[in-house]
Formats: structure tokens, C-alpha cells, sequence
């Protein structure tokens, strides 16, 4: 039987943003292998499209001389990374590949931002997908539904959707013909050392990067935005969308909230295109909804084509998603971990007047909450009960100052501390919930099973 040379071999296969990477090189025909230290539903689904996958790290797991693609979370100690130098192979980050997919697309939208950039991703993709323009896409979340985080529906698309994460600089190295700026705050403080100021500069050059026909959606309603455009005035191509600027030339008018929904009418140089309804609630959805909506039609698509499935987008995956329902309590996973994201999705539901608002807190990252701390005192306003877990690390060493304890005796009588894995947490918690309580589980590290274990407690209950 002939062996499998793959052409390319994945480090951490399974990640949102590799694995998407990899469905879009198996269906453009290519010999995808991988390796991961677990078998996720990420890492099944390339093994069921043909890729071969290794469970944990191996030299042993290179097979023949494919080109080795990682992200920045893989470390130089890594023994497939170590045997990759050795043997003189190509070695690119995941940010490389994307950009030489993405380069393959005459219209490549690019999303990006502090916040928001996986729904925006998303929804614009799920719209060019139901209304039948068959895009090509890699977001950092799965889309509901679709139910993928990656796809190549036709090679012959022009239409290439991709999430341009700004973590660690390398955004700077695509070139989108549509770039959608959601908003620019202070983030990654273990990359950008001077807060804004360094993220703003990387968005600089980024903007200066770009072809001269590319165009910049940018909401005009963020202060870290206004200041990229009021610091690059010889940048032209800057477009405007905002719910409050009435400078920008898309605006969000006659908005309604609901507890699970919104709408709001859209016009263009104040001129009615039309009605936009959500499923999803919250002025940030709101925002999100306008700059996708301005983008498209920016880029010739038909406003009536894509107007319907605004509606049936039910969010994504880890974004405002149900996990969990049992004696009348319902559980929302949210991948929030910044404080403005938490602050922005307990808005959304602050009208909720049937039970309380809990949300169960894991920090993530210990330079995240230490940078953050203050701001994450603040984010709790709407929550009436607030349990705090403990910090999930992702890889960093805790290097001293205010702990999960602190924070909780800080946000005074609402908030309680659980020390311990999600397991042992969630048995301490469970009995502080109460019938009718909307429970928000907030963190971007394994918090994410946190309803199906409380869930589990329950039933054992019975």
C-alpha cells in the first residue's frame, strides 16, 4: 500500500484557527496531516475529510518532507517542531498559509478588531453561504447551521471571508480588498506592551499596507478607531459605520431591543436600504450586523439577497450560545474574556425580568486579569450573582498580584469564589442556582463545559 506524504503537516491541528486552515487545503485537494494532544470534534472532522492525525506530539509524526505550519502558541521545545529544523523543512505560521490562500480570491474580506471579529467573520459568511454565493471562509468559531469553522465551496469564488487576528502582530501581513475594523481597545498586554498605543500603530501599517481600491469599514462609534483615522489622514479609503456618529455613511436607525432579539433599520448616506432583523440581542450585535451589512454592499452584493438569513443567524459557536437548560435555569456559553465583551453581552439581556442574571467567571490568562483587573470590577454591574474560578493559565506562570479570591471579595456580596477544576467548581456552584436564573458561563479557556457538567449534577440529583 503506498505510503501518505502529505504536503502539509499541521502542529496543533485541532485549534480553531489551524483547523480551519486545513478543511480549506483538503478541498482544494491537498494531503493535510496533523498531530494534537487530543482527539476534539475539530481534529475528528479533518480525520473524517482524509486528513492523517497523530494523537500528541512526535518527531516520529513528520512523514516525508511536507511544508510544517503552526501559530504562535507553538513553543521552540516542541519535538515536531525541534525535528523540523533538523531536517531543513519549509516551516511557515498560520498566518503565512492564510495569506497565500487568501491572495487566491479577488474580493477577500477581512475581519478584525479587539472584539467582535469572530460574529462579524461569521455572519458574513453565513449570509454569502445561504444566499447561495458559495464563499470561501476560515473563522474562529463554528458557524451554527453550516456547522463548520472552514470551507471552499467552489474554487471559482471571489469571495474569500476571513477572522484577521491581531494577537501577535502578524495581521500586518494581508492584504484584504474589504477590511472591516470593529473596534481597537487595549488587548494581548503579553504582546502589546504599551496597551492602545501599540495596537494602534500595528493597525497603522497595516492600513498604509493595503492596496490603494482596498476599503476600510470602520465603526465610527469606537475612540481607538477614531484615532486611527484622525492619525492616518492620507489613508482615503476609510468608510464609516456607526449607531451614534452621524459622520459615518452607514448608520443603524430606529433601533429595538429584546431580551433575544433585536432590529434596526439601515441607510446609506441617509437614505433608507432597509430593515435588519436578529436573533441574537444586544447594541453590540447591532454594530456587528451594520458592518457586515456595509461591507457587502460595498463589494456589489445585493442587500435584498442577503436581508432574510440576518434573522436566521443564531450566533456563534461559544458567542452567546445555549449550553445547557434544566430546572427552568438556562445556560449560556460566552467565549468572553475581555472585560468589555462581558460588559457588552450582560447589557444585552439587562431587561431580563424573570429570574437573575449569574454569570460564572474564568479568567483567562494571568497577564489578562492582572492588565485588566480594574476594568473586570466594572463588568459585572448587570449580574446579580457572580461566581469567580480560577485563572485558566494558557501556558503562562502566575507572576504575583491580586488573585481570583481577591476579585471576588472586591465585587462584594453578589460574588462568591470557587476554587478548583471546572468538575469540583461547578458541584459548589450548583446549589447556589436558582430557578429562572439566566447563567452566563464567560472565559475562553475549558469553561466551555461548564453547563454540560451542571447539567450532569443536576440529573444525579434526581
Amino acid at each position: 500500500m503506498e505510503s501518505f506524504l502529505p504536503d502539509y503537516h499541521f502542529i496543533a491541528i485541532g485549534g480553531i484557527g489551524q483547523s480551519a486552515l486545513a478543511k480549506i487545503l483538503l478541498l482544494e485537494g491537498k494531503k493535510v496531516s496533523g498531530s494534537d494532544i487530543s482527539k476534539s470534534k475539530y481534529v475528528k472532522k479533518l480525520e473524517d475529510m482524509g486528513a492523517k492525525i497523530f494523537i500528541d506530539h512526535s518527531e516520529s509524526n513528520i512523514v516525508g518532507n511536507p511544508t510544517i505550519v503552526i501559530s504562535s502558541a507553538i513553543k521552540d521545545d516542541n519535538p515536531e517542531l525541534i525535528e523540523a529544523k533538523k531536517r531543513d523543512l519549509k516551516i511557515i505560521h498560520r498566518s503565512d498559509l492564510l495569506k497565500i490562500i487568501s491572495d487566491n480570491y479577488p474580493c477577500f474580506m477581512g475581519f478584525s478588531g479587539t472584539h467582535g471579529k469572530t460574529t462579524t467573520s461569521g455572519l458574513c459568511a453565513y449570509l454569502l453561504s445561504k444566499a447561495g454565493l458559495k464563499p470561501a471562509y476560515a473563522v474562529g468559531g463554528i458557524i451554527p447551521e453550516i456547522n463548520t469553522n472552514g470551507d471552499c465551496e467552489d474554487k471559482n469564488t471571489s469571495f474569500f471571508v476571513a477572522e484577521l487576528d491581531e494577537s501577535d502582530g502578524t495581521i500586518v501581513k494581508y492584504s484584504p480588498k474589504f477590511l472591516l475594523i470593529n473596534n481597537l481597545e487595549a488587548d494581548h498586554l503579553d504582546f502589546y506592551k504599551n496597551g492602545l498605543e501599540d495596537v494602534l500603530k500595528t493597525f497603522a501599517t497595516l492600513v498604509k499596507s493595503l492596496k490603494s481600491d482596498a476599503k476600510v469599514l470602520i465603526n465610527l462609534d469606537n475612540c481607538g478607531n477614531l484615532e486611527l483615522v484622525k492619525s492616518n489622514p492620507d489613508f482615503k479609503n476609510f468608510i464609516g459605520y456607526a449607531i451614534e456618529n452621524k459622520c459615518a455613511k452607514y448608520r443603524a436607525e430606529n433601533i429595538k431591543l429584546d431580551v433575544l432579539s433585536s432590529s434596526f433599520d439601515l441607510s446609506a448616506d441617509n437614505t433608507l436600504v432597509g430593515k435588519i432583523e436578529l436573533s441574537i440581542p444586544g447594541v453590540h450585535n447591532i454594530s456587528n450586523a451594520l458592518g457586515v451589512a456595509s461591507m457587502l454592499l460595498e463589494a456589489g452584493v445585493d442587500f435584498q439577497v442577503i436581508k432574510p438569513y440576518f434573522k436566521t443567524f443564531s450566533g456563534m459557536g461559544r458567542r452567546f450560545q445555549k449550553s445547557a437548560e434544566f430546572n427552568s435555569i438556562r445556560v449560556i456559553d460566552d467565549y468572553a474574556h475581555h472585560p468589555q465583551e462581558i460588559k457588552a453581552t450582560l447589557e444585552a439581556v439587562k431587561n431580563y425580568k424573570n429570574g437573575r442574571i449569574v454569570a460564572i467567571f474564568q479568567p483567562h490568562r494571568y497577564s489578562r486579569f492582572q492588565g485588566f483587573y480594574d476594568d473586570f470590577l466594572d463588568a459585572f454591574d448587570y449580574a446579580h450573582y457572580v461566581a469567580v474560578l480560577d485563572v485558566y493559565a494558557a501556558g503562562e506562570k502566575f507572576q504575583g498580584g491580586k488573585t481570583p479570591s481577591d476579585f471576588a471579595n472586591e465585587l462584594g456580596a453578589k460574588a462568591q469564589y470557587f476554587e478548583g477544576n471546572i468538575e469540583q467548581a461547578a458541584k459548589n456552584i450548583l446549589p447556589n442556582l436558582q430557578k429562572n436564573d439566566i447563567v452566563f458561563t464567560f472565559g475562553a479557556g475549558d469553561i466551555t463545559k461548564m453547563g454540560e457538567v451542571l447539567n450532569g449534577l443536576h440529573l444525579l440529583k434526581k
